[in-house]
This record gives C-alpha cells, structure tokens and sequence, in this order.
C-alpha cells in the first residue's frame, strides 16, 4: 500500500511540481523559435526512433543476450524519452523549451512506432508472437498531465506576473532538484530486488548504451551545427527512456516479468549517467550560451 502510495501519488506530484519550476523559465517565443527551425527535432528524432533502437540491438547481440531479457533492452530503447530529462536539461543548462517539445512529440511519435520495434525484436529473438500494444490513453494521459499542464501553469505565472515568477523561480529550482533526487532513490528501492538479482549481466550493457546515446546524441547535434545547448539537450533526449513505461508493458501488456528486469537495470542507471553527464556540460555552457540561444 505504501508502494502503491508512493508511485501513484508522490511520484506524480514531484514529477509536476519539477515541470511547473521548468514552465517558470519558458516563454511562447521559446517554442516558437524551435519551430521556425526544426533541424533539431529532426536530429532528436533520428537519434532517438533510430540510433537508439540499432545501438541496443547492437549491444544484446554483441553481448550473447537473447530471449526476454534481449526484447526487454529493445523494449527500453523503444520507449518515449523521460519526463526527468527536461530537469536534466535544465541543470546542463541546455535547451528546456526543446526538451519539453521533444518529449511531447516522441510520446506521440512512440504510439506507432514501439510495436512495430519491439514486435520486430520478439519475433528475432523468437520470445512470442503475442502482439504488442501500447496503452495510448496511459500515454497521452502522462503527457497532458504530467508535462504539458505544469509546464503551461508555470509559463502563465511568468506571463502574468514576471517579478514574482522570477524571483520563486530559484527556490522552486533547488526544490526540484532535491525531488530529482528523491524520485531516483526511490526508483533505486522500488526495484532493487529485480534489479540486484541481474546487475552482474544487464548493468554493463546499460552503462554502456546510456553514455553511447548520450555522446552520440550530442555528437551528432554538434556535427549538424546546432547550438552547445541543443546538443547537450539531444544528448540527454536520446539517452534518458521512460523505463516505467517499458516495465508496464513488459509486465501487463506481455506479461513478462524477465523481460522487465532491464527496464529497471536501465532506470537506474540512466539517472547516474544522466547527471554526471548534466553537471559535466555545465561547466562549458556559459552564460554567452545561454544569452545567444
């Protein structure tokens, strides 16, 4: 009951409050900026619906892993991005308004495009014939509630009243960062049990995805000329899953239990990559970065 307390209220709760402080940054003309020129988004894309699916699939096979704890990488890497990058950006000081964005359009993009991949991988690495379906309505739900409506509450306040909106903007970031942390040991706890029980075989082949998408995110953004702050916003994008998805459909959608067990390996180790990474990019994003973005 407690677990239950915990993933469905307080978890949701610390997820929005962290998209609110980020929203308290944002402005319309932050969105519209992406739009008007959308190389990013298409990077991210690439990286994230095609790289991100290869590299694992590249990893289970090099690895010698098969059977439902293959399926379960492909799984991961076939997920929507995390909500927890946008906070990741923030502390990278990279790009917020493109996170946000990228996350909104790769929960949309997944609703085609996971079955299809993870489909593809049961079928190689013959686990079952059972078709995959995401839980759309979950998705969108996540999506609306968790991310669009904080965001948009946090960038009303600055629209209606800036001073204010600044001035609580510092203290609603520190407190952000300390429910980031919160959220990750949480994760730690809640799935230490199936995560203890393989760290051995799955944490070095989801060490070693999370820090190859995150160099080849941000390389491949620096390669196409965008900003420091958009690569280091790409880098983290095509990095950071919604492992909570993955471990939902692994467990009520393909009722697999193995198959979940990277999820978790991943979930974990996604946050520590995440912000070594973050907190390293930092230091060489100035505030000129900032200012010319």
């Amino acid at each position: 009951m407690q677990s239950d307390a915990i993933s469905g209220v307080l978890l949701p709760l610390a997820l929005a409050f962290i998209m609110f402080s980020l929203g308290l940054g944002l402005s319309v003309n932050d969105f519209r900026n992406i739009l008007r020129q959308p190389k990013a988004l298409i990077v991210g894309v690439f990286c994230h619906f095609v790289l991100l699916p290869l590299v694992a699939f590249g990893l289970v096979t090099a690895w010698g892993i098969s059977g439902a704890f293959a399926v379960g990488f492909i799984l991961v890497a076939a997920s929507p991005t995390g909500s927890t990058s946008n906070l990741l950006t923030y502390i990278a000081r990279g790009d917020v308004a493109l996170a946000v964005s990228f996350t909104a359009i790769a929960s949309v993009l997944t609703i085609v495009t996971l079955p299809v991949v993870v489909t593809l991988a049961m079928t190689h690495f013959a686990v079952s014939t059972v078709a995959v379906e995401v839980p759309v309505t979950t998705v969108m739900a996540n999506v609306f509630l968790l991310l669009g409506v904080p965001v948009g509450l946090g960038m009303l306040w600055r629209a209606l009243s800036p001073a204010r909106a600044i001035r609580f903007e510092g203290v609603a970031t520190r407190v952000s960062t300390v429910l980031f942390l919160v959220i990750v040991v949480l994760a730690v706890l809640k799935n230490w049990s199936l995560v203890s029980s393989s760290l051995g075989l799955l944490m070095p082949i989801a060490l070693t995805l999370n820090v190859t998408m995150l160099l080849l995110g941000f390389g491949l953004a620096w390669l196409a000329r965008l900003s420091r702050r958009q690569s280091v916003t790409l880098g983290i994008e095509s990095s950071v899953q919604n492992a909570t998805l993955a471990l939902v459909i692994a467990t009520s959608v393909l009722k697999d239990e193995a198959m979940a067990i990277p999820g978790a390996v991943y979930g974990v180790t996604m946050y520590a990559g995440g912000l070594a990474f973050a907190y390293g990019m930092r230091r060489f994003t100035t505030a000129e970065d900032e200012a010319r973005a």
